[in-house]
């Protein structure tokens, strides 16, 4: 019965406060849908900043077209002996091509015009010490049969630690966009407690638990909450989707770099939107009914 009380108050307080209602809504699926650009933004750059520092733990030494497989095999059982080296492995030009068309996946086909395979035969060490990285480098270019050497250290420190601030600054702006989501709850739920203080007084005064006063209150929070929820939600998806559908392919076929699955995304931000919206709604209410209540 105390369940169904709560249910049905809640729900009464929702539409005779339908205004105020609205009004927390939209602030909070506002609130929501910029998180939710932060969310996508940081977790597409966490998966970049994977995919760079794959690229770059490693040493890539290009060989001339002279150079034979026992010479490459020769210098890669040399270059495990150099400190800081943790491996490394001779790759033909035809290995090269076939995994550039798995990490391309759905848009490999791109690759299958080209009348000649334009990789080179090359040498790729694992590094193990990054301190060690540059010695590696210079000790790499020494060998006869070296035609280039690919590692750019330097450009992807610089690359992580832009990532590293802008991780940083996505979780402050989070955090804030949260506060200020509490806040709206908690102001709306403020003016229905002010509309039902008569009544409230009487409750308390008949015996009335805090708890048991504060349940509709708490659940109508929720409520406001899982409606911004389930709107920024949807908004977010057909964002995320439209994004996918201009820029996916180009993001893979001009930058080798691959974003976040949609279904990966909008299952994890599906689950996150609900835990928002419950909390910032719980929190707002009970917020707004602690000095009323006492508690």
């Amino acid at each position: 019965m105390s369940l169904f009380y709560t249910l049905k108050q809640a729900f009464i307080q929702f539409f005779r406060n339908l205004n105020t209602g609205i009004v927390s809504i939209f602030a909070i699926t506002a609130m929501l849908l910029i998180l939710s650009i932060f969310f996508i933004a940081t977790i597409n750059i966490n998966m970049a900043a994977e995919t760079i520092k794959g690229d770059y733990d490693s040493i890539q030494v290009y060989l001339t077209d002279e150079t034979t497989a026992d010479d490459a095999q020769m210098m890669v059982a040399d270059i495990k002996t150099v400190k800081g080296v943790e491996d490394a492995r001779y790759q033909t030009k035809e290995e090269a091509m076939a995994e550039f068309k798995t990490r391309w996946g759905d848009n490999s086909y791109l690759l299958e015009n080209l009348q000649e395979n334009p990789l080179p035969n090359s040498v790729i060490i694992q590094i193990g010490d990054l301190e060690q990285a540059d010695a590696i480098a210079k000790k790499a270019a020494t060998y006869a049969g070296v035609e280039d050497i690919k590692y750019y250290k330097n450009t992807v420190d610089k690359l992580l630690k832009v990532t590293r601030f802008i991780q940083i600054s996505a979780v402050v702006v989070m955090i804030f966009l949260i506060i200020i989501s509490i806040i709206v709850v908690s102001n709306t739920i403020k003016l229905t407690v002010f509309n039902r203080a008569d009544e409230i007084s009487i409750m308390k005064y008949v015996g009335a638990t805090n708890w048991f006063i504060r349940g509709p209150f708490l659940v109508e929070g929720i409520i406001i909450g899982l409606i911004s929820a389930g709107i920024s939600l949807a908004i977010a998806a057909a964002m995320y989707h439209k994004i996918i559908e201009v820029i996916g392919d180009q993001m893979m076929s001009m930058l080798s770099m691959r974003i976040v699955p949609e279904d990966f995304l909008i299952y994890n931000l599906t689950w996150i939107f609900l835990a928002l919206g419950v909390s910032i709604g719980a929190c707002g209410s009970i917020i707004s009914m602690r000095k009323f209540l006492n508690a």
